[in-house]
């Protein structure tokens, strides 16, 4: 049953990737589809139109084989050693930093988002000794 949820979460991930094919082919913007559908999903979760629960195991599935992604890039590079000459060395310091601060980014949204998720949690747990002290003195 676990796979199933897992292969429909990322089938979910896949239909905001996909609407943001659609946008761009539709609009012409000059932004990566992959880009539009993040946002896209980015937004339904803050309105709460997506639960973080819908994705969760999906997304983190995807993420524990992000690695497998990276290795045909670089086995490309060995295949163009012009790459290391001196326009290939400030195309490879804009990746690197370009990477870097994806990953920056990635992690002060991943704290941001986990503050909430704690501070709600915290509110629910407050709630609960609150209506339970209440009923203590009915």
């Amino acid at each position: 049953m676990r796979i199933i949820r897992i292969i429909a979460q990322i089938l979910l991930l896949y239909i905001f990737y996909y609407m943001g094919v659609f946008i761009v082919e539709l609009t012409g913007l000059p932004l990566p589809s992959s880009i539009i559908g993040l946002v896209l999903l980015a937004v339904c979760l803050k309105m709460k139109l997506v639960k973080v629960e819908y994705i969760r195991e999906g997304a983190g599935f995807l993420i524990a084989f992000m690695t497998l992604f990276f290795i045909p890039p670089i086995v490309g590079i060995i295949d163009y050693p012009q790459l290391l000459s001196g326009n290939g060395m400030i195309l490879m310091g804009t990746v690197v930093a370009s990477t870097l601060f994806a990953i920056l980014c990635t992690s002060k949204l991943s704290e941001l988002i986990e503050k909430k998720e704690m501070a709600i949690k915290e509110k629910k747990e407050r709630e609960d000794e609150g209506s339970e002290g209440s009923h203590l003195h009915n």
